[in-house]
């Protein structure tokens, strides 16, 4: 099954709406998701706002995983004015401080339908994560993602197709993964160059992640919103697509952007999905490398890795 694709577009800056690209409530127009639920991080802001409130808007329950407990309140508040959906709830989480991560883990309860790791950092100076010394768009973008997606397997694994969606960009694009130095302790760091990383990252345990939980029915997906070019909330309609539309049931695997299933790397147009965030090899090598890596600090008795 596909998704049509859309035309690639430039704009010289931001817009109110991109033409052809839909919201994300418009994408779920029509759809019911009662007696689902949901975990969006990142959800207090920008594109897991909106794709909280269009989730919510839908009929799910949505727990907004958030650091800002009070800015997570804001966002229920507003979310619940605007779907009169009461089912939502905050949860506090830091994608940086793994022993945070554990945290919302142990006390999450009861079957998980649809996870979004929306939550990210972007274009830092070098910063590094307080406890392991992991370089930060690494430690966020993929790591953190990572160990919650693979804490909360057990809870995805209770439902029949649930999915998981990791936020990624076209920064990807111009950075393939670097096993032999992913924290830059030995090379001159570069923060275009460490997002990329993140983000190919984001899309390798995507194409892992579907070999390994496959018998589970988890679908596991990546998503570039785009909001360079696009609004918020069109740039959650595409993480919606992965999360929750009918047209993506049984997709697994793949990358999103613009509301549709990307083609192949375009060099002309900077769209679509690079090679090297596909390669199952890479895939399985940034997977076990991962892993390892979560080990070394995850507190005993929880599984990382499914």
């Amino acid at each position: 099954m596909s998704v049509p694709s859309h035309p690639a577009r430039s704009h010289p800056g931001p817009v109110p709406a991109a033409p052809g690209v839909p919201t994300a409530a418009e994408l779920l127009s029509g759809v019911d998701l009662s007696g689902r639920r949901a975990v969006v991080t990142g959800a207090a802001t920008g594109v897991g706002l909106e794709t909280a409130r269009a989730l919510a808007g839908a009929g799910a329950e949505v727990t907004l995983a958030v650091r800002d407990s009070d800015a997570g309140a804001a966002a229920r508040a507003a979310i619940v004015a605007d779907t009169g959906n009461e089912r939502v709830a905050v949860g506090e989480i830091d994608l940086s401080d793994q022993r945070s991560i554990a945290r919302f883990v142990r006390l999450w309860d009861g079957p998980l339908h649809m996870l979004v790791n929306a939550a990210g950092v972007s274009a830092l100076p070098l910063a590094r994560t307080a406890e392991e010394e992991w370089e930060l768009h690494l430690a966020v973008n993929h790591l953190g993602p990572a160990a919650l997606s693979s804490g909360l397997h057990w809870a995805l694994a209770a439902v029949d197709g649930a999915r998981v969606v990791n936020l990624s960009s076209s920064a990807h694009l111009t950075a393939p993964f670097d096993l032999e130095d992913p924290h830059f302790t030995s090379t001159r760091y570069d923060g275009a160059l460490a997002l990329g990383r993140s983000r190919t990252a984001a899309v390798l345990h995507a194409v892992e992640a579907t070999r390994r939980w496959s018998g589970d029915a988890i679908a596991v997906n990546a998503a570039a919103p785009g909001t360079d070019r696009l609004t918020p909330q069109q740039g959650a309609a595409t993480v919606v697509l992965a999360a929750a539309s009918p047209l993506t049931v049984g997709m697994s695997g793949r990358y999103f952007e613009d509301a549709a299933e990307a083609g192949p790397a375009d060099p002309r147009t900077g769209r679509g999905v690079a090679a090297h965030a596909l390669d199952p090899v890479v895939a399985r090598r940034v997977w076990r490398w991962t892993e390892r890596t979560l080990r070394e600090t995850w507190f005993s008795g929880l599984p990382v890795v499914a």
